[in-house]
């Protein structure tokens, strides 16, 4: 969306005046002794707060999700971001809630992710880079319990762990391609007799990840962990981290990383940013514990999920909202003209079949769907009204543009009157499906009614998987597809609404700690690479130290 500003646009945050982050606490309710300092700008929110507010009434509930992505960006977290300044603008209090990003997207293709314009949240170079250490240390925790399987080997293998079912990969928060595979050998001798094929995931694709982001509090954060599987007896039970003894060192490296962080917006409203798995590969939304605080502190909670409507939205309301008990009360569907042309190869009306699809996608879980167009600069007046009467002709409760780039909370005044609107009513909130469905009939529901399948195929492999982990007790866990995001079918070619197709499931693993299944519809990269002209080129340090380039 830098073309709106006439220019990249990297350098409007410069100009933005940051706030104390205790004055922002201090506005929405946060006392002193309920904040832990890292600066004047960026600060942890003590779980305590749970407590002292656990009588209050909730706040309205709001998804942010999206057509399925183009290379050309949609805009959700400016949209995100766009929408809870809008709802603070028409007199609400409104607190938005982020997930923080991968080191791997920033340094590669993507660049920074919190939000752009006159719609971001800040410190942007503090939160796209360390922030806190979340990231850091979540990823020694899951590195500490793979280290500590291969221990156990080692050291005589008293736990009769099957050596070729060793399933737990090395993970770091950077796109390194020659990580993906390698050897590893227990004792650390390469020539010994036993070694394993290993390698390392990004750290947003670590079941810890989203286990963390799961989590209700810090005893289930600590049950969760004791519950993550990474091997399997000789006999086919499970091998767990609390079997391995090490859950209790995990959560106490996870201590301070299960707290959100609070942050400012580019107007001074509060943002919490916690825990950032990926949407295609896992659930891809931010932590409930952040969620949960806000939504005490507020009259509306703005939060998004990963990816489309068929991905982090459909995981959203199927996961998290099972997970937390906490129901949305409508969600925003983000588009841009030029994306929908993307999906009709040119052709606007027929690209719209993909904004239509996932308006139906929101609207199987009972809620009210609010379409938000984000406006660039080369967009007509006709090509806008066009999107806005589809939009409403296929269900939509309203649709608006989107102007939060440009203008801030004025510019998204009427979408966050649309949302405000549509949350008072009163909605059915569904799952899609019952948890004592069918492993099977639970995959085939997502598959034919969100992606839009014929059928599903499943390789002779994910069958065994499914056998087993029924024989396990952990047929009734709910799914989490790992598919590509640039499709609503396992095909990233396909643009647009796919129907009769066959969706392909090869295989299918267990995340017990996290709590769910997921199938994986064809191959799914889980360490990035960098492409030919990587961002990380831009990024520096100016003569004063501040860093410079996201």
């Amino acid at each position: 969306m830098a073309d709106l500003l006439g220019g990249s646009g990297k350098t409007v945050s410069k100009t933005m005046k940051l706030q104390p982050i205790t004055k922002i606490a201090r506005r929405i309710g946060i006392r002193p002794e309920e904040l832990e300092l890292f600066g004047n700008h960026k600060a942890k929110v003590s779980l305590s707060i749970l407590e002292r507010l656990n009588s209050r009434r909730l706040g309205r509930y709001i998804l942010v999700t999206a057509m399925t992505p183009t290379p050309l960006g949609e805009g959700k977290t400016v949209t995100t971001l766009g929408l809870s300044l809008g709802l603070n603008r028409i007199g609400h209090r409104s607190i938005c809630t982020l997930r923080q990003p991968s080191l791997g997207p920033i340094f590669g293709v993507k660049g920074g992710a919190t939000g752009g314009g006159m719609a971001q949240v800040l410190p942007s170079d503090e939160i796209n880079l360390h922030l806190t250490g979340d990231f850091h240390a979540i990823g020694l925790a899951h590195n500490l319990l793979a280290a500590y399987l291969d221990h156990s080997v080692y050291r005589g293998n008293r736990l009769n762990i099957d050596r070729s079912s060793l399933d737990i990969r090395r993970v770091m928060d950077m796109n390194d391609r020659s990580l993906r595979h390698f050897r590893v050998s227990p004792s650390g001798k390469l020539e010994d007799e036993f070694t394993y094929e290993s390698g390392f995931d990004i750290t947003a694709a670590s079941e810890v990840m989203a286990l963390v982001a799961l989590s209700r509090d810090i005893p289930d954060l600590r049950r969760r962990l004791g519950q993550v599987i990474v091997a399997y007896t000789k006999e086919g039970q499970p091998i767990t981290a609390e079997g391995l003894q090490i859950a209790g060192a995990m959560a106490a490296i996870l201590r301070d990383a299960i707290k959100p962080n609070l942050l400012q917006t580019s107007e001074g409203t509060a943002c919490l940013i916690h825990t950032g798995p990926f949407g295609n590969i896992s659930h891809g939304t931010n932590s409930i514990l952040a969620d949960q605080i806000a939504l005490r502190l507020s009259d509306y909670v703005v939060t998004e999920a990963g990816f489309g409507a068929d991905l982090g939205g459909e995981k959203f309301c199927d996961i998290k909202c099972r997970a937390s008990g906490m129901k949305p009360d409508a969600a925003v569907v983000v588009c841009t003209i030029r994306g929908l042309k993307h999906h009709g190869e040119g052709d606007l009306a027929k690209g719209c079949s993909n904004l239509i699809k996932q308006i139906a996608n929101v609207k199987l879980f009972g809620i009210p769907a609010v379409v938000g167009i984000n406006r660039f600069a080369d967009d007509t007046e006709q090509e806008l009204a066009f999107v806005r009467d589809q939009a409403l002709a296929h269900g939509a409760a309203d649709a608006q543009i989107n102007e939060a780039f440009l203008k801030g909370s004025k510019g998204a005044e009427a979408l966050a009157r649309a949302v405000s609107k549509a949350a008072a009513q009163k909605n059915d909130f569904r799952f899609l499906y019952s948890l004592k469905d069918s492993v099977e009939k639970k995959i085939e529901t997502i598959a034919t009614r969100v992606y839009g399948a014929e059928k599903v195929e499943y390789s002779d492999l994910a069958r065994e998987r499914i056998a087993f982990y029924q024989k396990l007790g952990f047929e009734n866990l709910p799914i989490c597809m790992a598919k590509t995001h640039l499709s609503l079918s396992h095909d990233a070619k396909l643009k647009g609404a796919p129907s009769g197709f066959t969706l392909p499931i090869r295989d299918i693993r267990v995340a017990a700690g996290a709590g769910y299944l997921f199938p994986m519809c064809g191959a799914i990269l889980t360490m990035p690479g960098f492409s030919e002209e990587p961002r990380g080129k831009e990024i520096d340090l100016d003569p004063t130290g501040k860093v410079i380039g996201i």
